[in-house]
């Protein structure tokens, strides 16, 4: 596989970087061994101290990080300001409440003092994280955040057409005092992947993204016992009932499907209406949909960015064209959008059934699904009627009627009038084929590390 700077908008070709070989592998694991059997003797303070500096590094030049991004994978560039932000804002997180999450539990135990007996966290070692490009800098600090503050280190394949963003995550961290190897950047093609994680070195696995690279990765996973977490494809119902505001649910949708071009796991796919307010819905959001403006993402006026790549916007086309032949109606929005670059044309979706495969199908860009509900129950059931489960929106002026219907939707997280990811700080989880066992979950510490009970007993005891 080749790993490239290709500008989205301008389909050049900047810059190509050579594959890793099966020596450069075996090296990169070992500095990121010795980094970890340094790094687990530091104190918590000094562990915060490099996460706090990477904070202060991204928010010093935060438009020459985002000009990365925006390069790379074509995110308009107040997108690309945020998640630099956001991603100091998470590491802000970890220097805060890092150490309290890493303390100690007590357990009752009959016969003993409230603090004999501790259930207490160390760090597993190095952990491989293979991470997807749509957001390239954010899918980095999430789990190598939390993972640092807990004291392991992390080894890196990120998406093949983001290798500056890696770059520039691996030398944020050094540049911020970590030691050398605690984020490794590996250029690692797919053949070498079981590689890396069959090395006895390598403590767990990280994945976000679709389902096949997740299923592959979680066997490997497993053929050599490793830890793992995987966070998968989302396929986001965005349920609008009756009694909702109608203008304000059709601006959130707006948002909720087409920021980041639709590049989101957490996107609002899937849009349910129930019927008396259906109609008045589809009139404010055809209207804003074709507000959006396609153009270059380095402009502020652009509010529509192109695809990652022409790959990327010629398999949306087809998810398309195959959506319509089993019966779907399609309508473009907006004005044209560039014949430059990898744009796709806004379209909504209508009067996909059951049988077509678009039901079931994850568009990863500016497609809308819209579907017609009699009632909350009818919403309820389709939008359970899916192979995901990432996360959902309720939308109802009637807090308590949304928060019943949230309590029955089968995802791992769900917004109340809002979409879901506004607040991408916010840990989620997930269920069916969106994955499992997710970085930030309980502060991302769990699933990496070895939880040990401890039990104290007077020396004097006797049985």
């Amino acid at each position: 596989m080749a790993f490239a700077t290709t500008n989205p908008y301008t389909g050049e070709t900047v810059k190509t970087f050579e594959e890793a070989t099966p020596a450069q592998i075996d090296a990169a694991v070992g500095r990121a061994h010795a980094a970890f059997l340094q790094w687990r003797e530091t104190s918590f303070e000094q562990r915060a101290q490099v996460l706090r500096r990477a904070a202060e590094l991204l928010r010093a030049k935060p438009r020459e990080f985002a000009q990365i991004l925006t390069l790379e994978m074509g995110k308009l560039m107040a997108e690309a300001e945020a998640e630099v932000e956001l991603c100091a804002k998470i590491l802000d997180y970890y220097v805060e409440h890092g150490a309290k999450a890493m303390g100690p539990r007590y357990l009752p135990a009959e016969g003993f003092g409230e603090t004999d007996v501790q259930l207490v966290k160390e760090p597993l070692g190095v952990l491989f994280a293979v991470e997807p490009w749509n957001f390239p800098f954010y899918q980095v600090i999430r789990i190598t955040a939390p993972q640092a503050t807990a004291g392991n280190a992390i080894v890196l394949k990120h998406a093949a057409n983001v290798p500056q963003s890696a770059l520039a995550m691996a030398q944020l961290f050094r540049d911020a005092g970590a030691p050398d190897g605690l984020l490794t950047n590996l250029f690692v093609s797919h053949d070498n992947v079981e590689r890396v994680i069959a090395d006895p070195r390598v403590r767990g696995v990280a994945l976000t993204g679709s389902e096949r690279a997740g299923s592959a990765v979680a066997a490997l996973a497993g053929k050599y016992m490793k830890k793992s977490t995987l966070e998968l494809g989302g396929a986001d119902a965005f349920i609008v009932l009756s009694d909702a505001d109608v203008a304000q649910a059709a601006k959130w949708a707006v948002f909720g499907r087409h920021w980041n071009a639709g590049q989101v796991c957490v996107s609002s796919k899937r849009i349910i209406v129930e019927a008396p307010v259906y109609d008045a819905f589809l009139e404010h959001y055809r209207a804003g949909v074709a507000a959006l403006q396609a153009g270059d993402p380095m402009d502020p006026a652009t509010t529509l960015a192109p695809l990652s790549s022409q790959g990327a916007r010629d398999g949306l086309a087809r998810q398309v064209e195959d959506a319509i032949a089993n019966g779907a109606k399609a309508e473009t929005l907006g004005a044209p959008v560039p014949t430059q670059g990898a744009f796709y044309q806004p379209t909504l979706l209508t009067g996909i059934t059951a049988d077509n495969p678009a039901y079931r199908t994850e568009f990863f860009g500016p497609v809308s699904q819209v579907y017609r509900v009699a009632d909350e129950d009818e919403a309820i059931r389709l939008a359970n009627d899916s192979p995901y489960g990432l996360g959902g929106s309720v939308f109802s002026q009637d807090t308590e009627r949304a928060k019943r219907v949230a309590a029955r939707l089968e995802t791992g997280m769900v917004y109340i009038n809002q979409p879901t990811g506004v607040k991408a700080d916010i840990p989620f989880g997930g269920v069916k084929n969106s994955g499992y066992g997710h970085e930030l979950i309980d502060l991302g510490l769990t699933e990496f590390v070895n939880e040990k009970v401890v039990v104290v007993t007077d020396i004097h005891g006797s049985f």
